[in-house]
């Protein structure tokens, strides 16, 4: 089976398996996206989530953040992880969209990388999830299982994966079929237990299984 007829059957199947594609951290609004996914760097969803609360309690928008003294940003933050770093990201990514976009998140790839803290992954996933854009979330999950089942072999690097699977997965499928890749690499395909095989809805076309 060719690369791109692989890549549709791994599509079709996971569109069954996970109905429902969409990312795991909480926003209600873009520049919100754009804090969780810059704290959520070796850092869970699930943790990010709870801690953006106590952060939106304190600063409830753009202008608040972006005023706001970084080393208290850091000190709520810190539980994440790398609080000093991130919440020096936080605060430079803030006044940007203060003073040069009035505010609002840019939907433009390039001018998204240009932000403090934000790598294409991040700009990926505020293209497809905010904007509806085409888009491809290079993450842990999608690097370890397209190098399984064989979408790709042996690129570990997050920007060239991206770049072979935008050769064979359909642009409008690329944002949902990297939150499939999540669901499926936490549920069955996982990193740090002996992947479910028997359990895996592609068991019959993935490469390491074979």
């Amino acid at each position: 089976m060719r690369k791109k007829e692989l890549a549709l059957e791994v599509i079709k199947r996971l569109k069954t398996a996970y109905p429902v594609a969409e990312c795991t951290l909480d926003y209600s609004e873009a520049w919100k996206l754009l804090v969780s996914v810059r704290l959520a760097a070796q850092c869970t969803d699930a943790r990010v989530n709870v801690v953006v609360e106590k952060l939106y309690e304190k600063f409830p928008d753009v202008n608040a953040l972006a005023e706001a003294p970084v080393e208290e940003i850091e000190a709520i933050v810190h539980p994440c992880g790398l609080g000093k770093s991130k919440a020096r990201d936080i605060s430079a990514c803030m006044r940007i969209l203060r003073d040069t976009y009035d505010g609002q998140v840019p939907d433009d790839f390039d001018k998204l990388l240009a932000l403090p803290g934000v790598g294409r992954k991040s700009a990926n996933l505020i293209m497809g999830d905010v904007f509806h854009k085409p888009a491809i979330v290079t993450d842990t999950h999608c690097i370890r299982l397209c190098n399984r089942i064989g979408l790709v072999d042996g690129i570990k690097e997050p920007k060239k994966v991206e770049m072979a699977l935008w050769k064979i997965v359909p642009a409008e499928e690329g944002n949902d079929l990297c939150h499939r890749f999540v669901m499926h690499g936490r549920d069955v395909c996982t990193a740090r237990t002996t992947p479910h095989c028997d359990h895996c809805c592609l068991q019959d076309i993935c490469k390491q299984r074979i």
